[in-house]
Order: C-alpha cells, then structure tokens, then sequence
C-alpha cells in the first residue's frame, strides 16, 4: 500500500555524478561480464551488475489506489483521509502486526474484515504488464536479482500468489529491516549485506524520490515506466535482457544481405 504521491517528470537513468566523471551517458553501461567483486575478503567472479527490484507498480500491480477504496466503499481521497496517517508504515517496518494494524488502520479505530482485506488485496496483485518476460529473460541470463521494496508481512500473500522467488529473493523487505525507502541506511545496508560497491548495483523503481536516493548513495537508478522502456534502459546499461530464441536487428539484417 503506496503512499499517494505525484512525481514529477524526470530521466529514466538516475547516475551519481561521482560515478562517471566527464563522460557522456550513452558511454555509462555496466560490463557485467568484467566485474569483480570481492566477497568476504576472497576474490571471486560474480556476475553483476547485480538488480534490485522494487515491487509494488513495478513488478506487481498495487491495489491500494483501487481495490481497496472500493473494499472499504470509498474513493481514494476519502480513504487517505480517515486512514490512521502512520499505521500502514509501521506494519510495513514490522513495528506492528496485522491485528494491531486492524485496530489502528482508520483514525476513529472503526473495526473492518481484516481477512476480507487480505483476499481482497490478493485478488488485486498482478504483474505489470511485460514484467513477468523481461524478469524471465533476466534470469536465464543468470543476472542476481532481489526485492527491495516498503512492504509488510504480506508479500507473502503476493509470493504464494505470483510466485516472484521464480525470478528472484524476497532479500530486502522494509518488514524485515525496520527501514523503508528512501531512507538512505536501508540502501547502504542492501549494499552491506551484498558485500559490493554500490556502483555494481542496478536499482529500478517507479518512484523517483526513491531512485534519487538510491543515486545517493552510488547506486545506479532506472526510473520504471513500463516493461519496455525498463529493457531498453537496461540494455543502454550493458545488461543483456533479450529473451532466448529473440533476433536482434543485427541478424535480420545478416540474414537479409545473405538472402540479396
């Protein structure tokens, strides 16, 4: 459950300018095949950039700004209105538990079917369209890929559902860590917790208050839009996301000269 935010226009890809000094954008791709990062003191390759994934209105469609208003028989200003201004944050940082948040969600404590919620949240999870081929093109490219997303106990409901770990780990939830982005410590500890620079580290996110954080800190930062703006971003970044089996541009026009 996002907080309701308008952002502004902005690039797709967010850089650190420390990162690459005097250099043009189109010359700021990632090799993963050339990287070495060292692990525990012991050198080993390691196939990076590594990707670290928000969730919700990038991978998984988020049913807070429809769903749930309908649930409750509101719009969504109604909602956000009577809604307790803290209580979801803090469910999403593990400080509270869902029966705790059942008592707090809206301001005047009215009690609500905290199941029917659930089911109803869980109908609404869906991948975003296109998400589910580029995360499979990813993953036979064996890139290592993660969640780092603001989101509670339930992403379980969204994993028993959607089955994400097909792709990549639930590592960096805001319920494990009591941390929520853009808090810049939750970034360096995803970084302290892969043991890599944070330039080897790919970010993508469909909120650019976060992607500016994340740029903060020397991680790159794609802004996410839709699935095909993403895997083209992410290819100007040297990540190979086409799919097995695809044709690049460069063989159909091999295959045609063969042909004249």
């Amino acid at each position: 459950m996002a907080q309701y935010v308008r952002a502004p226009p902005a690039p797709a890809i967010w850089f650190h300018p420390k990162l690459f000094p005097k250099q043009p954008r189109n010359r700021m791709a990632l090799n993963p095949r050339n990287i070495t990062a060292s692990l525990n003191n012991e050198t080993t390759t390691r196939k990076l950039p590594i990707l670290l994934f928000d969730i919700m209105d990038t991978i998984v469609r988020d049913p807070f700004y429809h769903d749930i208003p309908a649930f409750f028989g509101m719009s969504l200003k109604e909602l956000i209105e009577c809604k307790h201004p803290t209580a979801w944050m803090e469910f999403e940082n593990g400080v509270i538990n869902e029966e705790e948040l059942a008592r707090k969600f809206f301001k005047d404590g009215r009690p609500f079917d905290l199941e029917g919620l659930k089911d109803c949240v869980r109908k609404g999870y869906s991948y975003i369209e296109g998400v589910e081929q580029l995360l499979q093109s990813l993953k036979q490219k064996n890139y290592e890929m993660h969640a780092f997303t603001n989101y509670p106990i339930w992403y379980k409901i969204i994993e028993d559902k959607l089955k994400i770990s097909n792709y990549l780990s639930w590592t960096f939830c805001s319920c494990m860590y009591g941390k929520r982005k853009p808090d810049p410590d939750f970034y360096l500890a995803v970084v302290e917790h892969l043991k890599v620079d944070p330039a080897s580290c790919i970010f993508i996110d469909d909120r650019i208050k976060n992607v500016e954080a994340a740029v903060g800190v020397g991680i790159t930062g794609l802004h996410f839009k839709n699935a095909d703006l993403l895997r083209q971003d992410l290819i100007q970044l040297g990540v190979d996301s086409s799919l097995d089996g695809d044709v690049s541009e460069d063989q159909l026009k091999h295959a045609e000269e063969q042909t004249l």
